[in-house]
């Protein structure tokens, strides 16, 4: 009896010890980005060393991600360094090094579940239901768009010049692994950047454009990850501003049953 290959995103995630908070691993060329990784999967990466450590306690809290240089398809290696380790929560720090040169680095907090006193103000948005939007058309597109389904309710990256520009530059879609895989931590930090950049949407057009830096806030339990399965989640994506060749970019994930999952929020450099 065959065993059933290894989902895409678990393959990108391998990692070999190479010591005592050390791996080695290279960037999958099936999440390739237009010169590089996809930045979700160097984010997921980054935090999948974190949840490989032995003195781990509990589960992720936030991670922020700064992408210090171009990262290739050379091998890299990583440190994992517990920086804090306090009674509600561990401070990390994890360095991804490649051909001898820091390529990113982020720093991880995480803690153990508490069950506490919880309200949710804000609002799931209100998008058409999964199976009446068309999945995504990725064909022709960087290969990391075909390792997710996409379906948007407003704000697809159309990217055919003034005429298709959008004016709030918000995107409103569901989203989920390609093939579909339950949800975890880094299937979580990767889903944070996976919007484009709001200016190609803005102008209408791609260019040279990259992240440079990435906070994520994880919310949910590994409960209500395991709750939600493989199923679609919610996303939204907006601007605030654009100017001076950088933007903001914030992000909402929502399960499908209008529990918030996780917020994030970026940088992004442009080259105008």
């Amino acid at each position: 009896m065959s065993c059933p290959a290894p989902h895409p995103f678990d393959e990108a995630l391998a990692l070999q010890r190479a010591g005592d908070g050390r791996f080695t691993g290279v960037m999958s060329q099936g999440y390739w980005n237009m010169a590089g990784p996809f930045g979700g999967m160097t984010a997921a990466i980054l935090l999948k060393a974190v949840t490989l450590h032995p003195d781990l306690k509990g589960r992720p809290l936030s991670q922020t991600v700064n992408f210090c240089a171009a990262i290739s398809a050379d091998p890299f290696e990583l440190e994992t360094v517990l920086e804090r380790d306090g009674r509600s929560t561990q401070h990390w720090r994890v360095t991804l090094r490649q051909n001898d040169s820091v390529a990113a680095n982020a720093t991880v907090v995480t803690g153990p579940h508490r069950d506490t006193w919880s309200s949710q103000p804000a609002a799931a948005p209100a998008l058409r239901p999964h199976e009446s939007l068309e999945a995504f058309d990725t064909a022709g597109r960087s290969g990391w768009f075909g390792r997710y389904e996409m379906r948007f309710d407003g704000g697809a990256p159309t990217l055919s010049g003034p005429a298709g520009a959008s004016g709030d530059g918000q995107t409103r879609a569901w989203l989920r692994d390609e093939p579909p895989r339950p949800l975890d931590y880094p299937a979580l930090a990767s889903l944070a950047d996976a919007f484009i950049p709001r200016v190609f949407l803005m102008r209408g057009v791609p260019g040279p454009a990259a992240t440079v830096t990435l906070t994520t806030y994880f919310l949910a339990s590994e409960s209500e990850l395991a709750a939600q399965g493989a199923r679609p989640i919610a996303g939204v994506a907006t601007p605030r501003a654009i100017k001076h060749g950088f933007h903001d970019q914030s992000a909402e994930l929502w399960g499908d049953d209008g529990n918030l999952l996780a917020v994030s929020h970026q940088l992004v450099w442009f080259k105008d």
